[in-house]
């Protein structure tokens, strides 16, 4: 496909970049400010367009802004879009209907919405191989299409509804941040206890991988999930004595699992023990 670029921050040139590297064709750039457009044209070698001036003829315009700005780049692309067939936005979130002013130009619209961290362009890009693509399209062509583009970049691509894409991107704040939480209380307990933070590596690895071959759900292991509230109420004590600014965390994090497991019953009493001062809540 022959594509346009609007918005070239990391998640916009990644792609750009993965789709230029595996055949398509990059035909132009367009961002808020020229100089950037010019940058972002150089790196792709390809043309900057000025906002407001008619895109290249291409087959697929991707808008690469901020959630809150869509709509918006939307409305001001719509007068410039003639030869233009079809257009998307990456975002996780936003709905399809914020490209309305697209469709009403006669373009089919969609969104294209790469599951993965993408923290630079060249880093993005070789990400994208292996990662997994959410489609959202009404229109039967168009998804084929963000399909066969998602594949050609080596990705891998799956249908999400329109209707539920704040839950599923609620799904992939979780799955992306989540984890960090944890990691972050696991890094400053480890510190606690004197114990490097890089010992914990092949664990973690192992725990997540089990997560991904046999559910996670399965994969939980532990005092939690074996009801030794003994031992829970050990760490519990320690965690207090050692990092009282992780207890409300880690016992947040107790009861969540306990109720995970099916042992809500076995921990309630020592979850309303440990419980913090209303003033700390």
């Amino acid at each position: 496909m022959d594509i346009t670029l609007v918005g070239p921050g990391r998640a916009g040139l990644s792609v750009a970049r993965a789709a230029s590297a595996a055949g398509h064709g990059v035909v132009g750039v367009v961002a808020r400010r020229d100089e950037a457009a010019a940058e972002a044209a150089e790196y792709l070698r390809t043309e900057a367009v000025s906002l407001g001036a008619d895109l290249p003829p291409c087959d697929l315009v991707v808008i690469a802004v901020r959630d809150d700005a869509i709509a918006v780049v939307a409305e001001a692309l719509a007068s410039s879009v003639a030869r233009c067939r079809s257009a998307v936005h990456l975002s996780g979130l936003a709905g399809v209907d914020r490209l309305a002013p697209l469709a009403s130009a006669g373009l089919a619209v969609g969104a294209f919405h790469p599951l993965q961290t993408l923290p630079t362009p060249d880093a993005g890009s070789a990400r994208l191989a292996g990662a997994w693509i959410g489609v959202t399209t009404e229109d039967a062509e168009l998804r084929d299409r963000l399909h066969e583009l998602a594949t050609t970049i080596g990705a891998l691509p799956f249908d999400v509804a329109d209707d539920a894409k704040a839950v599923y991107h609620a799904a992939a704040a979780a799955a992306a941040n989540y984890p960090l939480a944890s990691l972050v209380m696991a890094s400053d307990l480890f510190e606690a206890a004197g114990v490097p933070w890089e010992t914990a590596r092949p664990m973690v690895e192992a725990v997540v991988d089990n997560a991904f071959s046999i559910g996670p759900r399965s994969a939980l292991t532990g005092p939690v999930a074996r009801g030794d509230v003994a031992t829970v109420a050990a760490q519990l004590d320690a965690v207090h004595r050692h990092a009282p600014e992780w207890l409300a965390s880690f016992a947040s994090a107790v009861s969540e699992l306990a109720r995970i497991t099916g042992r809500g019953e076995a921990f309630a009493d020592l979850l309303a023990d440990w419980r913090p001062p209303a003033s700390e809540r």
